[in-house]
């Protein structure tokens, strides 16, 4: 493993721990040759599905890639790396037990907009501007009308 600070490619293992949902093992590391210490994590390598994005590409699910979008949504709200990361852990699983070899982006962006639509409003209508690809102020509006009836009804 090599030391994001200096590049140095012996580092020694401090401290081990199982991931609070099982899925990963968090290793806390430390350079022999500059001393800098860091964490890493090993989870098992699961053949996911290949994501079919809107304009017919195909690429390879990444799970960083899903993180760093609820990360963005979720950006100053009372949401945790944990809940995210265990969602994330829950959405992989998912897809492996479909059994499909390739999914619609649009699956894994629904998904992603009802948990932050269970977790948070405010981080709801960040993605789903994104998602959706809002034009104007009118469609985030609209959103936020949509969301108000429905607290209505509840």
């Amino acid at each position: 493993m090599k030391c994001p600070s200096c590049q140095h490619s012996e580092t020694k293992v401090i401290d081990s721990r199982v991931s609070k949902d099982g899925a990963a093992v968090r290793r806390r590391r430390e350079c022999l040759s500059c001393g800098f210490r860091f964490t890493t994590y090993e989870r098992v390598e699961m053949q996911l599905p290949l994501v079919i994005k809107r304009d017919g590409r195909r690429e390879p699910f990444l799970r960083e890639k899903v993180i760093e979008g609820i990360r963005k949504a979720c950006q100053k709200r009372p949401i945790s790396m944990e809940q995210i990361e265990s969602f994330v852990n829950e959405l992989e699983r998912e897809l492996m037990e479909s059994g499909e070899r390739e999914i619609p982006s649009t699956l894994i962006g629904e998904k992603v907009m009802e948990k932050l639509h269970e977790w948070d409003d405010v981080a709801y209508v960040r993605f789903a501007s994104v998602y959706r690809q809002f034009q104007d102020v009118k469609e985030f509006i609209e959103q936020i009308q949509q969301l108000l009836e429905k607290k209505k009804g509840l």
